[in-house]
């Protein structure tokens, strides 16, 4: 039984040490004085705030499924749901996503410039993007990326979208060809094959839940600030908060690694290239709402700065406080990177469904941007660091924009790559 270090009690966190726990003593280092990370959720006037996103659960991978359901009762703890999402245009049309599948609501005009597009787009077929810019107008065509894509991609990531390599948003593009486009168009079919298309939500307080479930019977010690991690080379221990490991599992972020490593000169070689990794963060704003019948709603309008509104009111009844009148629900609004509350107030004026301020969190860290060398440079640090026993998963320390199943999964395969 080996002595284990995580640090991070963020779901990547929280689900290495379930894996790890019935044949390790292993214990969580974690700064803030809850567990959670990106997935906390606190109340405000009795109603439920994801403080960062929506978080909701599914997964394509049967072993992450599994694992799941041998933890938590689907049939008692949750609730299953279709996503039912839409796009609010600027023009005040209402969109149903994906906005692909449903242009046949559009007016005649954008229409008959889509249908030109997907004729341009059949001659070209066989062209390989280089990006996602490139992969967004050669999959959907000029008409629907100046519509919907660039702007909407534009608010979430603020940056060149020609920059973004394709890597870095595997598994989380659509990817229809332009028979099916066509087709779904002609058929008012609605596309189920999406990311969480259909979801599994707690009955009560939200992903918090999960959270609180897997810290039960868990070693984690809160509020701590990790300043050092220390490696004994003579007899290959850690050192952390005073204590000797035999691993270390950082499943917190990689920018904090070059400053806290020490004993080894391996994380000095990459310190530039991970003080050059480029990020964004979040400001969740906390609202009611009118009634809708919508979970996500997409907002690419230039009118306002925020990308879009998670009905998490919608999620579960009991996300919404008993006081609320029956035509209002609450809902997060989104914003990429920090805005004061007084910016918040002015954008809310310009937002549908006549949103009224509860309270709001900023998360500096959220949307990790990869590069073309990213992967490659993470890849080869856990080459490099593996052989002293430290390892890493994570969000921030993979800089993979992981949804919670995503995570789970990587925890997964780095416990069985790495034989822990």
């Amino acid at each position: 039984m080996a002595k284990i270090a995580i640090i991070g009690a963020g779901i990547s966190g929280l689900s290495t040490a379930h894996l790890l726990k019935h044949r390790h003593d292993v214990t969580i280092f974690e700064k803030d004085t809850v567990p959670g990370g990106l997935i906390k959720c606190r109340r405000i006037e009795g109603s439920l705030f994801h403080t960062c996103g929506g978080h909701v659960f599914n997964s394509k991978r049967q072993d992450v499924l599994e694992w799941f359901w041998s933890i938590f009762s689907r049939e008692n703890e949750f609730t299953k749901a279709d996503r039912n999402s839409v796009v609010f245009l600027e023009n005040g049309k209402h969109i149903p996503y994906p906005i692909e599948n449903h242009m046949y609501l559009c007016d005649k005009d954008i229409q008959m410039r889509f249908i030109s597009d997907l004729l341009d787009i059949s001659k070209a077929q066989g062209t390989t993007p280089r990006n996602f810019e490139e992969f967004l107008k050669g999959r959907f065509g000029k008409t629907l990326y100046n519509l919907y894509f660039h702007p909407y991609n534009t608010k979430v990531w603020r940056t060149d979208l020609s920059t973004v390599p394709l890597t870095w948003l595997e598994g989380k593009l659509p990817m229809p060809t332009v028979e099916e486009m066509i087709y779904n168009n002609f058929n008012h079919i609605e596309e189920k094959n999406f990311v969480h298309a259909t979801f599994w939500y707690e009955k009560q307080n939200g992903s918090q839940y999960i959270v609180d479930k897997l810290a039960q019977d868990l070693d984690i010690v809160l509020g701590v600030n990790i300043n050092s991690i220390e490696y004994n080379k003579p007899n290959n221990k850690w050192l952390v908060c005073g204590k000797e490991f035999d691993t270390v599992i950082y499943c917190g972020n990689i920018k904090d690694m070059p400053f806290t490593i020490k004993g080894t000169e391996v994380i000095k070689k990459y310190s530039n290239q991970i003080d050059a990794l480029a990020y964004h963060g979040t400001t969740a704003v906390f609202c009611e709402i009118d009634a809708n019948p919508y979970s996500w709603i997409y907002q690419p309008s230039t009118l306002h700065q925020s990308h879009r509104i998670i009905c998490t009111g919608n999620f579960s009844k009991t996300n919404n406080n008993k006081d609320i009148t029956a035509n209002r629900i609450t809902a997060t609004i989104e914003f990429t990177d920090e805005i004061t509350k007084e910016e918040i107030l002015n954008n809310l004026k310009n937002i549908p469904l006549n949103p009224s301020y509860l309270g709001h969190v900023y998360n500096q860290y959220t949307y990790p941007i990869q590069d073309n060398y990213t992967r490659d440079m993470i890849k080869s640090l856990k080459h490099e660091l593996s052989p002293l026993n430290f390892f890493f998963t994570g969000r921030f320390a993979d800089w993979e924009y992981y949804n919670m199943d995503i995570a789970i999964g990587a925890a997964m395969d780095m416990i069985k790559e790495y034989k822990l």
